[in-house]
């Protein structure tokens, strides 16, 4: 029943959103650019033929890596060729912190193997912890491991590439 009613409310709602809209160029607008996104996304599909995952990969790797299982984590198979990458850390002055190559790909420190949600159909708000039990959110930042195993966390300024790339110069800033 309560579907029923949240159903009814939400054309409702939308039923006087869209007679409430005169043909305004903001309202065409809007429609023209859903037209084109709905286009695209019927022209260029979301893969669905991705058997791997070197996001999730990293993913698994970091959750035995910071939770002291190191073992673990060097043991876990990778099932494509990785690539290999080439980055830069820099401070906010512009100065070179280090140089890496980066077995893989470079992850973000807020992607996560489990939804941050609430668990479906809680009515008490139930939060789902990450892997590791924890709540809450990680720095912003990235995280990536080098060809020797080594983990590395940043949460400034870098620069990435597939390609090896080297800095002479860097810009160093000065005030603000």
């Amino acid at each position: 029943m309560k579907k029923i009613v949240t159903l009814a409310l939400a054309m409702t709602c939308l039923l006087c959103i869209l007679t409430g809209c005169d043909e305004s160029g903001s309202y065409k607008d809007a429609m023209q650019t859903m037209d084109t996104v709905n286009n695209l996304q019927e022209n260029q599909p979301t893969p669905s033929d991705l058997d791997f995952s070197l996001e999730r990969y990293n993913l698994i790797r970091r959750a035995y890596w910071v939770n002291g299982q190191r073992e673990k984590a060097a043991a876990v198979v990778c099932q494509v060729e990785k690539p290999l990458g080439y980055i830069i850390l820099f401070t906010e002055s512009g100065g070179v912190v280090g140089r890496f190559v980066v077995d893989g790909k470079v992850s973000s420190l807020n992607s996560f193997l489990t939804p941050d949600s609430t668990w479906p159909n809680s009515t008490s708000g139930k939060w789902i912890a990450d892997v590791d039990g924890s709540y809450g959110e990680n720095d912003f930042g990235i995280f990536f491991f080098t060809p020797d195993g080594k983990y590395v966390e940043w949460t400034g300024t870098y620069l990435y590439s597939d390609i090896p790339f080297e800095v002479d110069d860097p810009v160093v800033k000065i005030g603000g």
